[in-house]
């Protein structure tokens, strides 16, 4: 089927699966991020960006053909955001990340202005980022106006048998954290400064991404 986007105003990017594949191998990632910001975007702000991503000090200078695959997806995710957009559309975004490449783009799509469509197996990445959840059953798309947590409180067949994977002493999930956009830089940098990357809860949070 075919899937128009209507009005103006949107402004939609694009991330699918395979996007890393297309990277020029040869460029650098400092010198791929310049080319896509094609002069619209300071030195200094592609930096910060790149630090935002991991990539900080030489590993900018590194080509992309010597990075990993979860190297090259953080490359592309950047890539993407430094196109303006108010419509996301991410397919699989999470493949070969590694758990702080997740952890800084759920708080980054936390603080994201706009609309977001993720398409993706990684439930709790799920859990983090979608505040309405789409499922697929019997043949048809059944929509529900919650989080993750009010869509398995919904399905309790489904809910026993995700978090019979657990791991052993780690809580169930939680409901969706709500975030305050209260300046207007947060909205600007997708994956800016403002999106803290230094979280208290970090261990009890990677117990329950490992039990999923």
């Amino acid at each position: 089927g075919t899937v128009e986007i209507g009005g103006d105003n949107v402004l939609m990017n694009y991330y699918e699966q395979n996007q890393a594949d297309v990277l020029d191998l040869e460029k650098s990632v400092l010198d791929t991020l310049k080319y896509a910001a094609d002069g619209r975007i300071e030195y200094e702000e592609i930096r910060a960006l790149l630090g935002q991503f991991l990539f900080k000090g030489d590993t900018v200078d590194k080509k992309i053909g010597m990075l990993s695959g979860g190297e090259k997806a953080r490359v592309a995710l950047c890539t993407m955001m430094l196109s303006p957009a108010n419509l996301l559309v991410l397919d699989e975004p999470t493949n070969h990340l590694d758990i702080p490449a997740k952890e800084m783009l759920e708080e980054a799509l936390q603080y994201f202005d706009g609309t977001v469509l993720v398409i993706s197996h990684d439930r709790y990445f799920i859990s983090q980022v979608a505040n309405t959840i789409c499922a697929f059953e019997n043949s048809e798309v059944v929509r529900y106006n919650g989080d993750y947590k009010f869509y398995m409180d919904k399905n309790e067949e489904w809910k026993e048998k995700v978090e019979n994977r657990y791991v052993e002493g780690v809580d169930g999930l939680k409901p969706l954290r709500e975030v305050e956009i209260v300046e207007k830089a947060v909205k600007k940098n997708f994956g800016g400064s403002a999106v803290s990357s230094g979280r208290k809860d970090k261990g009890v949070k990677n117990a329950k991404r490992l039990g999923n």
